[in-house]
């Protein structure tokens, strides 16, 4: 009897569920669904319209030899390649101290005491202006070294970096389920290939998420590469010698009464939005085949 009631309560759930949805609650759904797109709309214009107006006032300008060709000739290309220089550096030096930051404090610091004052320090450090991160850089690496150099842009860049991927990649392992990790030592896997071969792989799209994240700001960054690179109107000499950037370009040209000079700081800026862009791609493309 016990099994019949419960046949027939199964049956009259399955029946509800599959009826269509009355009209006003259908009413209710197309609103809130077109109120959310609206906002979303909303939210994308001032994007739109800056990207709109970089790229109406910088395609104008753009010629394919500027890409071969320092500013001293009329181009960008010491500027490009100083900018994938130092952000290069900076993600050599803060990926794999962030990532295995982030790691510690997920997955190996529930008794250590020193858990909640990393977690502190590398919040503050999300908030530290850039132009102080250049100063810091600025007091370590120039004044050490005694000069302007790749190197100290590579290590600002560095500094801005680290907090974004430990923070990221901290709630990236958090999003794993238990199970997951419950699954892994029924089946006799130590802390140390739990964590690396389950965990860490299964996380691997949101850790990479939070590094392109990083590049990404690091990538348009002025202040601390004004502390630690300098300029250079042409090519570098070397990793211990002052460096281009595209964001320095863009910052000491911009007020130039030039029409000219004008024009390629809006090219410029194109460029640095392509360089970004294409980072964020490359990040996904890893993820996604991972």
């Amino acid at each position: 009897m016990s099994a019949y009631t419960n046949s027939e309560t199964d049956q009259a759930a399955a029946a509800s569920l599959c009826q269509p949805l009355s009209t006003d609650r259908q009413l209710f759904t197309y609103s809130m669904t077109g109120i959310a797109f609206g906002l979303s709309g909303l939210a994308l214009l001032p994007l739109l319209s800056i990207l709109w107006e970089i790229m109406s006032r910088g395609l104008s300008g753009f010629r394919l030899e500027m890409l071969f060709r320092p500013l001293i000739e009329n181009g960008f290309a010491n500027a490009i390649l100083g900018t994938i220089l130092m952000v290069g550096i900076g993600a050599l030096l803060s990926i794999p101290v962030g990532v295995m930051t982030g790691i510690f404090l997920a997955e190996f610091s529930q008794t250590n005491p020193l858990t909640r004052y990393v977690r502190f320090i590398t919040s503050i450090l999300t908030g530290v202006p850039s132009i102080v991160v250049g100063i810091f850089a600025y007091g370590v690496i120039v004044l050490l070294t005694k000069g302007f150099s790749a190197i100290a842009g590579g290590f600002a860049l560095a500094v801005i970096m680290l907090p974004v991927i430990v923070l990221t990649t901290e709630e990236a392992l958090k999003l794993i389920p238990v199970p997951q990790r419950l699954a892994s030592a029924a089946l006799g896997g130590t802390r140390f290939q739990t964590t690396f071969r389950v965990i860490v792989s299964s996380a691997i799209p949101g850790i990479t998420t939070g590094i392109s994240l990083a590049i990404a700001r690091a990538s348009g960054e002025t202040a601390p590469l004004l502390f630690t690179a300098l300029f250079s109107q042409n090519w570098s000499d070397g990793l211990l010698s002052p460096t281009a950037s595209l964001p320095v370009l863009i910052f000491n040209l911009y007020n130039n009464p030039d029409p000219a000079v004008n024009q390629l700081v809006w090219t410029t800026s194109i460029i640095l939005l392509t360089l970004v862009l294409f980072f964020s791609l490359l990040s996904r493309v890893i993820a996604k085949k991972r």
